[in-house]
């Protein structure tokens, strides 16, 4: 909107200044300055854009509490789901540490392993909301689902996961 008023403005002036010669030797001058200062403008603030800022400061280390160590999965069983590719995973969740587990992150690694020889068909990560006091097991529920073709389904499925980002309650 600020550049349409500008033209009009621009307009005015260039039309005024074809006109009467007495507005074109006041108004000369006067734009040469607001031009000049323009510019400036702009290069300072171009200076200032292209100065580096300075480092952002290291994160803090985060505060002592769940490691994904504590987390201990039990009872783990996968079933295949209404669609091919996805698996309903149920298990149970102990928490070794005096800290409630508010959630964590679990991924699932899936390969197919006929007569020995393994053929990996992907990793799903899920993130795992229960909450579990310290020293307290808890079922849970996920699902998971895999990149394959319909005609590359395993047929004897090898599982594998790990816990991360485990996440506890600030506060008891």
């Amino acid at each position: 909107m600020l550049w349409v008023i500008a033209l009009f403005l621009g307009l005015a002036i260039v039309y005024l200044a074809a006109r009467y010669g007495r507005f074109r030797s006041w108004v000369e001058p006067v734009l040469s300055i607001a031009v000049a200062v323009g510019l400036a403008a702009a290069f300072l603030i171009w200076l200032s854009e292209s100065t580096p800022e300075p480092p952002a400061p290291a994160p803090s280390p985060p505060p002592a509490g769940l490691a994904p160590s504590d987390i201990v999965l039990e009872n783990l069983a996968f079933e295949r789901n209404q669609s091919e590719r996805s698996y309903r995973l149920r298990g149970t969740a102990r928490n070794t540490s005096a800290i409630t587990l508010e959630y964590f992150r679990l991924t699932v690694t899936l390969e197919d392993c006929p007569e020995g020889s393994c053929r990996r068909i992907g990793d799903d990560t899920a993130l795992v909301l229960v909450r579990v006091p310290g020293g307290e097991t808890r079922p849970f529920e996920t699902f998971l689902t895999y990149p394959y073709r319909a005609d590359e389904a395993p047929t004897a499925p090898k599982w594998s996961y790990t816990v991360s980002e485990v996440r506890g309650a600030t506060r008891q």
